[in-house]
């Protein structure tokens, strides 16, 4: 995917968040909670939370909110059980879809996704059927809407802070780390001064589809729509080239 494409479709998806701000913090406390109740609530021993804690940060999510979603999950009020499920399947003419789930209720969400897929033309698949497409992998992208970046300036920060790869498009710098080493990339670059306007490790599809008929377009948007809607559901990746 085109680093313009993957600018266009982040400008795309914080436009729409903007109209759900508050859904799309409902989404980041439960991960929160999740990640605080397995690994405890310091950022800097707990690599996971220092992560989704630099996600949410993306996503405008004020700190006194995070502070308490911390809180929370790591005192008594912290009581929520939610497990972690991804479920993968196929959109409309064979689009590759893997759907993050956190569910307090496994029988719900499944029946959710299942009418979603079944609906708009696609289906659930086994676990395994489509993640072999992808590849985990942590993604930043730095805001150059303005141009008053330097290009090889911050490439060269890039790479001095333990990035993969580096790309420059029209609008925005794209950075790219193994999902292990996204969070010691960040805290380097944020250290440099760098703000974000994604920062999340990203399935990435090796491969992409391209949708022309009418009725997939529709379908596909309709289906994207639905999982992102679902409180369920946290991340949808997909290999459609939007």
């Amino acid at each position: 995917m085109s680093g313009h494409s993957k600018w266009a479709n982040i400008k795309h998806k914080k436009e729409k968040s903007d109209a759900k701000k508050g859904k799309i913090f409902t989404k980041l406390g439960r991960e929160i909670t999740v990640i605080v109740k397995a690994g405890g609530p310091d950022p800097e021993s707990n690599s996971k939370l220092r992560d989704v804690i630099a996600k949410a940060k993306a996503n405008n999510m004020p700190n006194d909110n995070i502070d308490r979603c911390i809180k929370k999950a790591s005192g008594e009020l912290g009581s929520d059980n939610y497990e972690e499920i991804t479920y993968e399947g196929y959109g409309p003419n064979g689009v590759a879809v893997i759907v993050e789930t956190l569910t307090d209720n496994r029988n719900r969400t499944a029946g959710d996704l299942r009418h979603y897929f079944d609906k708009f033309g696609g289906n659930l698949g086994q676990n395994g059927c489509v993640s072999f497409m992808f590849d985990k992998k942590g993604v930043l992208i730095i805001d150059n809407s303005e141009g008053d970046l330097d290009e090889d300036t911050v490439m060269m920060d890039a790479l001095d802070s333990g990035a993969e790869d580096f790309s420059a498009n029209e609008d925005c710098f794209e950075i790219q780390t193994d999902p292990n080493a996204f969070g010691d990339v960040l805290a380097a670059l944020e250290g440099k001064g760098y703000a974000f306007a994604s920062a999340e490790v990203e399935m990435i599809p090796q491969t992409t589809v391209t949708l022309t008929d009418e009725k997939d377009l529709l379908f596909m948007n309709k289906l994207i729509d639905m999982l992102e809607d679902n409180d369920d559901v946290q991340n949808v990746w997909h290999n459609w080239e939007e």
